[in-house]
C-alpha cells in the first residue's frame, strides 16, 4: 500500500479538484483543499507558503472561468511562478499539475493559455509532473449555455475524447501519491475518454437528457485560428494515453438518472 501523505490541492472547489480532494480523501492521504474561497490565491501568492507548509506534493487543478486568452495566460503563468516560490520556500517536494491534449500548436484562446502555463511551469526550479487530459465530461453542459441563442445551441465542430472530471482526479492522485519517474524525457502522459466523440453529439445527448435546448447546431469556427486541431483529430489522445472512466452517454445516465 501506498504511504500516506500530506499534499496541497489548488483550486479544490472546482470542477476537478472537488474530485481530487474526494479520490485523495478516500486514500487516506492528509488534504491541504484551498482555493480563493479559503483565502489562498495562487494567482497573486497570498497565503500560499503559510498553506504549503509541511506538504510533500502539489495537485494543481486550478482554472479561471474566463476563456479569453490574455486573461487566462495571466492567470496559469502568475499561478505557476506563485507555486513554485512558495512551493520552494515550504518545502514541497514537486508539482502535478493538469493541462489538455493536443495543445502543442494552440495560438488561441483557453488553449493556447495552457500552453503558456506549461511552459512557465517548466522553467520553475521544483520537479513538475504535467498530465494532459482530454475535455471533460462536465464541459458539454458549459459549452451548450455558452452557444444557446433561444432554443437553438450552436456547438462548434470539435472532435475529442470526452473524459469525466473524476477519472482524470484519479490519474492526477496516481502521479501524486507514486514516486516520481527518474527521466520525464518523452510526451506528456494522457488520459482520456475510452472513444471519440463530438462536442455537439454529446450536447446532442444532453438536451435530450435535460429536455432543451430543441435543436442542437454543429458549426464550423471559420475564426478560430485552431480550427485544424478541433476539428480533425488534434485533440484525440495519443498513442500513449490512458483511456479511462465511462463514456458520455454512460457519464449522463449516471449523472441525471431517470427519474
Amino acid at each position: 500500500m501506498t504511504k500516506t501523505k500530506k499534499i496541497a490541492v489548488a483550486g479544490a472547489t472546482g470542477r476537478l479538484g472537488k474530485h481530487v480532494v474526494d479520490v485523495l480523501t478516500e486514500q487516506g492521504h492528509e488534504v491541504v483543499a484551498f482555493s480563493r474561497k479559503n483565502g489562498v490565491d495562487i494567482e497573486t501568492g497570498a497565503g500560499l507558503v503559510e498553506a504549503l507548509a509541511g506538504v510533500e506534493v502539489v495537485i494543481d487543478a486550478a482554472s479561471t472561468p474566463s476563456a479569453d486568452q490574455t486573461i487566462a495566460t495571466e492567470f496559469f503563468t502568475a499561478a505557476a511562478r506563485n507555486l513554485h516560490d512558495a512551493g520552494q520556500r515550504a518545502g514541497v517536494q514537486r508539482l502535478v499539475v493538469v493541462s489538455i491534449i493536443g495543445i502543442d500548436t494552440s495560438v488561441a484562446g483557453y488553449n493556447a493559455a495552457k500552453l503558456a502555463h506549461e511552459r512557465e511551469l517548466t522553467k520553475g526550479p521544483l520537479p513538475v509532473q504535467i498530465l494532459r487530459a482530454a475535455q471533460f465530461h462536465e464541459l458539454v453542459e458549459v459549452m451548450t449555455q455558452w452557444g444557446t441563442q433561444g432554443d437553438v445551441a450552436y456547438l462548434p465542430t470539435m472532435r475529442t475524447q470526452l473524459v469525466a472530471a473524476r477519472t482524470v482526479a484519479e490519474a492526477l492522485v496516481d502521479l501524486a501519491v507514486n514516486p516520481a519517474p527518474a527521466h520525464t524525457d518523452g510526451p506528456f502522459p494522457e488520459v482520456a475518454g475510452p472513444q471519440p466523440e463530438t462536442m455537439a453529439g454529446a450536447a446532442t445527448l444532453l438536451a435530450a437528457k435535460l429536455g432543451g435546448p430543441a435543436q442542437i447546431i454543429e458549426a464550423s469556427g471559420a475564426d478560430n485560428p485552431d480550427r485544424e486541431a478541433f476539428e480533425n483529430g488534434g485533440l484525440l489522445a495519443g498513442p500513449h494515453a490512458a483511456l479511462a472512466g465511462p463514456t458520455f452517454a454512460e457519464w449522463l445516465d449516471a449523472t441525471y438518472p431517470a427519474k
